[in-house]
C-alpha cells in the first residue's frame, strides 16, 4: 500500500508536465426519451497526465487512469417474468490503467488494463434502483435473475493510423482487440474528422484524449471543434454480461452472441481554453441470438478540464 501511494504520488508530480480530469456519463435517454434497455447507464470517472519522455517518433505518451460502473438491462426494467429477459440483467464496475503512444505521423497506439467485478458485487442494481426512484422513474423489477459474481481481467489494445487529410478532413482507420475473463472480440472502423476550421493533428487533438500538452501556452492557442462520424463492424467471441461467467454455468439466465455486429457512431467534440467538451450518438448492432433482441443505440457525453 505504501509503495502504490509513493507510485501516486510520482505520477501525479515529478512525471506530470499537463494533466486533466475527466467525468463520461453514457445513458441511452441521451438520444431518446423511450429507448431505455440493453446497456442503459455507463459512468466514468478518468484522470491523464503527459510523461516527459519522448522520441523522435513519438511525440507524447500519455497516462490515464479510469473507474467506472456499466450497467446492462433486457428490453424492460419491468420485468418480474424472465421469460422476458432477451438479455440478462448485469452490471460492471472496474478500474483501469492505460499508457497511449502518440506518434508524429498521427498514428496512436493504447494498451490498458482493466481489472473489475461483473453481477451483484458491481452495485449496479442498487445504483439504478438510487436513480429511478430519485427521479421518479418507473420502478425496477428483475434483478433477482442478473449475472452472478465474477472476476473480469482485461487487456485492451488500440490503433489508429492516417489514410488521408486535409485541412478541414482527414480520414483514419482504427482496431481495437480485447480479451479477458469479461470481453473478448475485436472491432474495426474507418474514421473522418470534419471542421470548419483548420484540424489539429491527432497528437494535439481532443479525438484520443490527446489534449494535455507541455506547453503552456497550448490552451490559448489551440482550440477545436468538430464533427466526426465512425462507421465499422464489431465481432464479439465473449460478453459475460450476455453469457456468465466462462468457469461456472450458475447465472440463472444467459443466452448465446450474435458474433458479428455493426458498430457505429457519430459525434461532436469541442475544446477551448481548458474546457474539453463532447456528445456522441452510438449504435451497436444486435447483441444476442434470439428473435426479440435487436440493435440499440444510446448517447454519450464527456466534460473534461486540463490543468498545468
Amino acid at each position: 500500500m505504501r509503495l502504490f501511494s509513493v507510485l501516486l504520488f510520482v505520477s501525479f508530480s515529478t512525471f506530470a508536465q499537463s494533466k486533466q480530469f475527466g467525468l463520461l456519463l453514457e445513458n441511452d435517454l441521451y438520444t431518446s426519451s423511450v429507448n431505455d434497455k440493453y446497456y442503459t447507464n455507463g459512468i466514468e470517472l478518468f484522470y491523464r497526465y503527459l510523461s516527459k519522455d519522448t522520441t523522435a517518433g513519438t511525440i507524447k505518451k500519455i497516462y490515464e487512469f479510469r473507474a467506472g460502473q456499466h450497467i446492462y438491462n433486457p428490453q424492460t426494467v419491468k420485468a418480474e417474468d424472465p421469460g422476458v429477459h432477451d438479455r440478462p440483467f448485469a452490471g460492471y464496475l472496474f478500474g483501469q490503467a492505460q499508457k497511449g503512444w502518440f506518434y508524429r505521423n498521427e498514428s496512436v497506439f493504447k494498451l490498458s488494463l482493466q481489472g473489475g467485478v461483473i453481477g451483484p458485487s458491481s452495485l449496479a442494481e442498487e445504483f439504478q434502483r438510487g436513480i429511478h426512484n430519485v427521479f421518479g422513474y418507473k420502478p425496477v423489477r428483475g434483478w433477482d435473475y442478473q449475472v452472478h459474481d465474477l472476476i473480469a481481467m482485461q487487456l485492451h489494445g488500440f490503433y489508429s493510423h492516417p489514410i488521408a487529410k486535409s485541412n478541414q478532413v482527414d480520414l483514419h482507420v482504427k482496431a481495437n482487440a480485447f480479451a479477458g475473463t469479461a470481453f473478448t472480440g475485436a472491432n474495426l472502423s474507418l474514421l473522418s474528422r470534419i471542421s470548419l476550421k483548420p484540424l489539429l493533428p491527432i497528437f494535439d487533438s481532443a479525438l484520443y484524449g490527446a489534449s494535455v500538452s507541455a506547453d503552456p501556452k497550448a490552451y490559448e492557442q489551440q482550440s477545436e471543434f468538430f464533427f466526426y462520424i465512425a462507421p465499422g463492424i464489431g465481432y464479439q467471441v465473449y460478453d459475460a454480461t450476455i453469457q456468465g461467467s466462462m468457469f461456472n454455468e450458475d447465472s440463472p439466465i444467459t443466452w448465446d452472441l450474435a458474433p458479428v455486429r455493426f458498430i457505429g457512431e457519430a459525434g461532436f467534440r469541442f475544446r477551448k481554453n481548458r474546457w474539453d467538451l463532447a456528445y456522441v450518438f452510438m449504435y451497436r448492432g444486435k447483441e444476442v441470438d434470439n428473435w426479440v433482441n435487436e440493435g440499440f443505440f444510446f448517447g454519450s457525453i464527456q466534460a473534461a478540464w486540463l490543468i498545468d
